[in-house]
């Protein structure tokens, strides 16, 4: 005999299990991509011909709840829900082994619900043979954390405000503020949360400090739902040496100025020196050409002259 104990614990794990297929499997996909809604049929034998496979909201208040439609072996659109036109497809390769899951294209958050697989076989009467439910949950990255800070507060209080934002993510995020002196965690000051038209959000959160010599602040956002964690941060330590990285490329700046400057002053020497040169050549020149007049004049008046 079982002691009660292990028998209300298998209990307790046969009715999780229970809600857990009420509930159905749970599908995350990311705005705009492509979700694959599963559905297998474990039976082994498959005659297309004697099977339907409807894909449904699972909701009984929708006035129009067809997805997709499979009958003997086709796809059949009569009844599908005009928000599902085009938009939807079975992997036809894979229809033969049992694989009825559907391929929901560029999903919105419209698409975000349950769906029901439901498979029925048409021999001499038509039965439930299988089904199952798929919960469909969508999500965004949100953008690199900007955070921008540190401004000085005009009360004479010596605090300081940083902001954190960060935008077009998918559903609300939950934003940390996280002290890296002491790695305690900061409430933040206000926080904004404003939903777009697309369905996206962005955030904003600002927070006030005491002002002190090494502040480290980390600004968190945090995606729950894709597990992701993104995030910024500021260290007084580490604006310094920006200022120094700054100033170095200021210097490599001018010496590399300084070193054009001396190559254009190079040049324009050498070309005043050409210039002298050529000055130097056409002068010795017209003094060699005045020369042999002279001496050609002279010999001819010696020639002309009576002996």
């Amino acid at each position: 005999m079982e002691p009660r104990g292990c028998g209300f614990l298998l209990l307790s794990l046969h009715i999780l299990r229970a809600v857990a297929v009420l509930e159905g499997k749970i599908v995350i996909s990311k705005l705009g991509d492509n979700a694959t809604l599963s559905c297998i049929y474990p039976g082994k034998e498959l005659s297309l011909n004697n099977l339907r496979v409807y894909w449904q909201i699972d909701d009984v208040q929708e006035q129009c709840s067809v997805v997709h439609a499979l009958i003997s072996g086709q796809d059949n659109e009569s009844e599908q829900c005009i928000h599902f036109k085009n938009r939807t497809q079975l992997l036809w390769d894979r229809l033969g082994e049992g694989d009825f899951s559907l391929l929901l294209l560029n999903v919105s958050q419209s698409d975000e619900r349950k769906y029901k697989c439901v498979v029925l076989q048409t021999d001499e009467y038509t039965r439930v043979v299988h089904q199952e439910k798929v919960v469909l949950r969508l999500a965004a990255s949100y953008s690199q954390p900007i955070l921008s800070g540190p401004v000085t507060n005009s009360d004479s209080t010596g605090e300081v405000t940083f902001s954190c934002s960060s935008d077009n993510g998918y559903p609300e995020p939950n934003v940390y503020w996280i002290n890296r002196t002491d790695n305690s965690r900061m409430l933040p000051s206000e926080l904004s949360i404003t939903l777009h038209d697309d369905g996206t959000y962005s955030v904003l959160s600002t927070l006030k400090v005491k002002a002190t010599s090494d502040m480290q602040i980390e600004c968190f956002i945090e995606n729950k739902r894709l597990q992701e964690n993104i995030s910024a941060n500021y260290t007084h330590e580490k604006q310094n040496n920006d200022s120094n990285t700054e100033s170095h490329k200021d210097l490599e700046k001018g010496g590399r100025g300084a070193q054009a400057a001396g190559i254009i002053s190079i040049v324009i020497l050498l070309a005043l020196l050409a210039v002298l040169i050529c000055w130097l050549w056409k002068h010795r020149s017209s003094k060699l050409v005045s020369y042999t007049d002279v001496q050609t004049n002279g010999d001819n008046r010696k020639l002309n002259s009576p002996v």
